[in-house]
């Protein structure tokens, strides 16, 4: 007895439809606010505007600070947390703005909602499978922040020790963030770029370190601002303090390749677990089609499914968390 393929076509459909649907108002959210930032930028390079004195250090100050545009960026500023999430997109180095975040997530929430209900036909398995959907870009902002901070900490002692050589060959700190910058690979260079530039346009230094600090919010890079900062108060050998900041830093390196390899059962374990129910439902299907049928031919073996991929999921995390230690 072949498998009925009826509760999976408009499911389907539907997913697809509102996954395209907000893709695309995503894309043109993001195409309005750059023609409106391309509109802006050439009135303010306007020599007539300029010369005239049309616009105030006050003024450019509150332009560059409005991200959003328009009538959701005044609103968008009066919600909390909004700046803590710009902050999180910036460091996983998404051009995206709040609007486009939000978008992307009650879309998700709508098109894994809508498939979970028609598949199903049950309310709070639509509910369930909407809210898996809204964590969906959630996650994908973590996990690209995951992933640009760990390409950062792996070159960061190399760009720590080439800033303790330019200052023991005698040049100055700036000068030694400009040779960072230069010559190591990203995500560094772009950051001690901008630490350059901005001290270079007469930020003080401090200034330009915190918003390092706050921008790669790592422990090292905080260890690294607070050593700089202290040696500019009371004094000492920077580039030895240097050194010693990079030998910490690879010291820990050692030590957390040597916890992951204790640790490696247990992610094995997480993979074999999320992977096995789907390879027992394979092979059981294969070899006896009409007992799996009942599953996806009945109402509540669809929901008996839903359930246990979201159970699937969050047992999945939860072994990823408990392996996940601190080093």
């Amino acid at each position: 007895m072949e498998i009925q393929q009826g509760p999976w076509i408009p499911v389907l459909l539907a997913f697809v439809a509102v996954a395209l649907t907000v893709l695309a108002a995503a894309l043109l959210w993001e195409w309005v606010r750059e023609r409106s930032r391309h509109r802006e930028l050439k009135q303010r390079m306007d020599p007539e505007r300029t010369s005239s004195g049309g616009e105030t250090i006050d003024d450019l100050f509150k332009s560059s600070q409005d991200r959003g545009g328009g009538l959701l960026g005044s609103l968008t500023e009066r919600l909390p947390h909004v700046n803590d999430l710009q902050i999180l997109l910036d460091q996983a180095e998404l051009r995206w703005h709040f609007g486009t975040f939000m978008i992307l997530t009650v879309g998700a929430a709508v098109a894994f909602g809508t498939a979970g209900m028609l598949f199903t036909k049950f309310l709070l398995v639509a509910i369930g499978t909407a809210g898996l959907g809204a964590t969906l870009p959630y996650l994908y902002v973590r996990w690209k922040k995951r992933k640009r901070m760990v390409a950062f900490l792996e070159r960061f002692p190399d760009a720590i020790d080439l800033l303790g050589r330019s200052i023991r060959a005698g040049h100055a700190f700036s000068t030694g963030l400009q040779m960072v910058s230069e010559e190591t690979g990203e995500p560094v260079a772009g950051e001690f770029r901008r630490v350059f530039e901005e001290q270079k346009f007469g930020l003080p230094i401090d200034e330009t370190l915190y918003g390092l600090a706050d921008r790669i919010d790592l422990v090292d890079v905080q260890i690294f601002v607070t050593a700089v900062l202290i040696q500019r108060e009371v004094g000492g050998n920077l580039a030895e303090i240097l050194d010693t900041l990079a030998d910490t830093i690879r010291e820990r390196f050692v030590i957390e390749r040597q916890v992951r390899v204790y640790t490696a059962q247990g992610r094995l374990t997480g993979y074999l677990l999320a992977v096995l129910p789907l390879a027992l439902a394979f092979v059981i299907y294969t070899f006896n089609a009409e007992y799996m049928s009942i599953l996806f031919e009945e109402q509540i073996g669809r929901v008996l499914i839903a359930m246990a991929a979201v159970m699937q999921i969050i047992g999945f995390f939860t072994i990823r968390r408990i392996v996940d230690i601190k080093v």
